[in-house]
């Protein structure tokens, strides 16, 4: 078992038991987890660099790209370790229950350096972002393709999406747990069905996938439409990094300041938000960052 490895477990073990232990005896683990994350920070390779020739275009419609080794093993290990100590933090509780995801809204160097290095690959500026968030899966029932994202309600509050980055940060024995994109022109049966084991985009630990949810254009592409396959077996950690239309500003998008009163451009915006148009046509109706919005005040968007 190499260093990393080793360290990862201590993590692991000394959250597990942090219930059952006095006040004194939860300081003392606080404390060794600390001086563990300090020995696991020398330990990481810095960079920032981006390798051309470790990237593969999975496909056009829609845009998606497949990074292989964007993490190193000790990145993922250091954020799996990052996430239980935010979680015992928050909730005294360093356990992790599948499907539950945690933001990494935290200061930290090597965490800032990989938001930096996503930010580098999608050629978009972190402003537009939310906080990395690390989710954890077991064994799920098997049949069923599932939602890929967890929170929609969020989702749609911060605006329209425009590439979404998928880290996974456990070891390739998991069986399931792919991304589908059963929409994809031109169809293939190699990665958008969890019946295929060749699928491409299979977690394997350390690989990143960026697609996109709107067209250069910043009109919604219909073929992103995905799905995650049900884990297997194993446990299955990843990261999930969310790019938006727009600044996000303590987890939503700020509006656009010109220093006037949020208005309507169009007499038929009222209609049109009633029609549901503000979600079928964001960017017409609501803007992007090359696009004021036509019907703002309508949408709810200043």
């Amino acid at each position: 078992m190499t260093s990393i490895s080793l360290l990862h477990a201590l993590f692991v073990f000394f959250f597990l038991i942090a219930t059952s232990l006095t006040e004194s005896s939860r300081k003392e683990l606080r404390s060794k987890q600390e001086t563990a994350l300090q020995m696991l920070e020398h330990s990481i390779h810095y960079s920032n660099r981006i390798n051309p020739s470790r990237v593969v275009q999975i496909s056009w419609q829609p845009r998606v790209f497949l990074y292989k080794g964007f993490l190193s093993d000790k990145e993922c290990d250091y954020l799996v370790s990052l996430a239980y100590a935010v979680k015992e933090k928050s909730s005294g509780n360093g356990g992790f229950s599948e499907g539950v995801e945690t933001f990494l809204d935290i200061e930290d160097d090597i965490l800032a350096r990989i938001e930096e290095r996503l930010s580098l690959w999608a050629f978009l500026p972190k402003e537009y972002s939310k906080p990395l968030q690390v989710m954890h899966y077991g064994p799920e029932p098997n049949g069923r393709n599932l939602d890929y994202f967890t929170n929609k309600t969020q989702l749609e509050l911060s605006g329209p999406l425009m590439a979404t980055i998928v880290l996974y940060l456990s070891n390739a024995a998991t069986q399931g747990g792919q991304i589908l994109f059963p929409e994809s022109v031109p169809r293939s049966s190699s990665w958008s069905s969890c019946s295929n084991s060749s699928n491409i985009l299979q977690p394997v630990k350390g690989n990143a996938i960026l697609f996109f949810s709107l067209h250069p254009s910043a009109s919604p592409d219909k073929n992103s439409f995905h799905a995650r396959c049900p884990v297997l077996e194993g446990n299955m950690w990843s990261a999930i990094k969310y790019f938006y239309a727009k600044p996000i500003s303590s987890g939503e998008v700020s509006a656009i300041s010109d220093g006037g009163e949020c208005t309507d451009e169009d007499d038929n915006c009222p209609a049109w938000a009633a029609m549901g148009e503000c979600q079928r046509n964001p960017v017409f109706m609501i803007g992007s960052p090359d696009y004021y919005g036509t019907c703002r005040k309508s949408c709810n968007a200043c």
